[in-house]
C-alpha cells in the first residue's frame, strides 16, 4: 500500500507542476491587468472628449 500512495504522489507531482500553476496565474494576471489599463484609458479619454463639448 505504501508504494502505491507513493507511486502515486510522485506521479501527481510530475503531473501537477507549480511552475504551470504560477503560469497560469501569471497569464490571468496579466490580462486582467491589461483589461483594466484598457478601461481606464478609455474612460479617460471618454469623460476628456465629453468635457470639450
Amino acid at each position: 500500500m505504501k508504494n502505491l500512495q507513493l507511486t502515486l504522489l510522485c506521479f501527481a507531482i510530475i503531473l501537477l507542476s507549480s511552475c504551470e500553476v504560477i503560469g497560469g496565474i501569471f497569464k490571468a494576471g496579466v490580462w486582467t491587468g491589461i483589461i483594466a489599463v484598457a478601461f481606464v484609458v478609455f474612460l479617460i479619454i471618454f469623460l476628456i472628449s465629453r468635457g470639450r463639448k
